[in-house]
């Protein structure tokens, strides 16, 4: 199936409008893309007439232009002659929003609406669902735009069963500046599934990682999935939800999915390099880093700190999370104490963290990141920088991002994230260097990394 039609869409159409409803979901989509996008966007509604001036199209077939995509917002019963017309139309594929089918016990209802797509090889999206965001082209979300937090456009493809987990993975995305390529929610996924979506993602250059938020499978589809992930050129991050049996239960009732043994499907990720997030917590922080180091790692960080307390507490999240803290060679020692200001060589611990303390300089962060790159024991390194120390410059990000380029060593920075700080946190940023607000982050950060490591 060619799924460019619904994800960068020039025309659609926008089925089930109302003359009397201006907050009916369908006018709420029709007006937002109207108004604010540039996909050429028609209203219909069957008994046809205007809406704020625009004229009402009786169906699909009366606009009289090629139509890309076609949003269905009409009650269930409806969707079946709804989907029949748009293909007699040569409409290119659909996002069908509206709710009422397998979730709430109307299976034969989804079942025809999928059969008549599948003969006719007419994509679409849902039902049940939210739909698509695709930045720059279209937004099928039937929220008010003013309601919505919007990431800049960027590298992550995140797919989502959930329309309510996408939204607001979206507001955690935004707020640490994580840019999206596209954003979909399948909701029963009855048409395009994960493993669709993964294969139009792996194809598309303007997407580096691809994300999931997945409720359940259908049956065997789980390690189809799985093996296709391995093979995608791509990082791919899944956060599981129907862990638990309660998780399960109301897996089923929400998408209707089959959520099967977790535990097992858990253990399948590992042994094919997908990097399964916990929580939605590692689910952001998994994205950005993998955003700029697609490549996995042993997971042996080297932490340099400003703070004795501060490494202690990323020594004990590496622990937690399964990222090795390991001995730094006593020759890279050595080289590092003779490099560093005098006023701190004599109170400097080396050991693993490296503490540098409070004292030091940027040049002291520069020498100790530079020849802990080259030290073999480490294949990552997590710079806790705080910036009230009062010899740390504005720089230090942009200059911690060189030595990070020039060594070629993965590179992963804490600072605080207020606006306060916001040019240090640029200055790693606009370097392609990850940066987590917290120290928690960094280490989600590091064991994204462990976790796509190819063996």
């Amino acid at each position: 199936m060619d799924l460019n039609c619904l994800f960068r869409p020039s025309t659609m159409a926008v089925i089930g409008v109302s003359t009397t409803q201006d907050d009916h979901p369908a006018n709420v989509i029709y007006s937002k893309n109207h108004l604010r996008y540039p996909v050429k966007t028609f209203p219909v509604n069957p008994r046809g007439g205007f809406i704020h001036r625009e004229r009402l199209y009786e169906s699909v077939e009366q606009i009289g232009e090629k139509i890309d995509m076609a949003v269905i917002a009409v009650r269930a019963e409806f969707v079946p002659k709804v989907v029949e017309e748009c293909i007699q139309s040569g409409v290119g594929g659909a996002v069908i929003i509206s709710g009422g089918f397998a979730e709430s016990g109307n299976q034969e209802i989804q079942d025809r609406v999928t059969r008549i797509a599948g003969e006719a090889g007419f994509p679409f999206v849902g039902p049940n669902c939210l739909g698509v965001y695709s930045p720059d082209y279209v937004d099928t979300f039937f929220l008010p735009g003013e309601r919505l937090i919007r990431p800049e456009k960027g590298n992550i493809g995140f797919i989502s069963q959930s329309g309510g987990v996408l939204v607001d993975q979206m507001v955690k995305f935004a707020g640490q500046g994580i840019g999206i390529s596209l954003a979909v929610s399948i909701g029963n996924k009855a048409c395009i599934r994960e493993n669709e979506m993964l294969q139009y993602l792996d194809q598309d250059l303007g997407t580096k990682v691809i994300a999931f938020y997945i409720e359940g499978f259908g049956r065997g589809e789980g390690r189809e999935f799985v093996k296709m992930a391995e093979q995608c050129s791509k990082p791919v991050v899944v956060l599981k939800a129907g862990k638990s049996t309660r998780g399960m239960a109301a897996a089923s009732s929400h998408t209707a999915s089959l959520a099967g043994d977790y535990r097992v499907f858990s253990e399948i990720m590992k042994q094919h390099c997908v990097a399964e997030a916990d929580n939605e917590y590692e689910l952001t922080s998994f994205c950005e880093s993998l955003s700029c180091y697609p490549k996995g790692i042993s997971g042996r960080a080297g932490i340099i700190t400003l703070s004795g307390g501060h490494g202690v507490v990323a020594a004990d999240a590496c622990e937690l999370h399964g990222v090795d803290v390991p001995e730094i060679k006593e020759e890279t020692k050595k080289i590092i104490r003779e490099e560093l200001s005098p006023e701190i060589q004599g109170i400097v611990s080396l050991d693993n963290p490296l503490d540098l303390t409070g004292s030091c300089r940027d040049r002291d962060i520069l020498v100790a990141a530079t020849h802990l790159s080259r030290d073999d024991s480490v294949d990552c390194i997590i710079a806790l920088l705080l910036p009230y120390s009062p010899l740390i410059s504005a720089d230090i990000g942009a200059k911690l991002s060189q030595v990070a380029r020039n060594e070629g060593k993965p590179l992963i920075a804490y600072v605080p994230n207020e606006d306060k700080y916001k040019i240090i946190i640029e200055g790693f940023e606009l370097n392609n260097i990850p940066v987590a607000s917290s120290v928690d982050g960094a280490v989600f950060m590091a064991k994204a990394l462990k976790r796509c490591r190819r063996i």
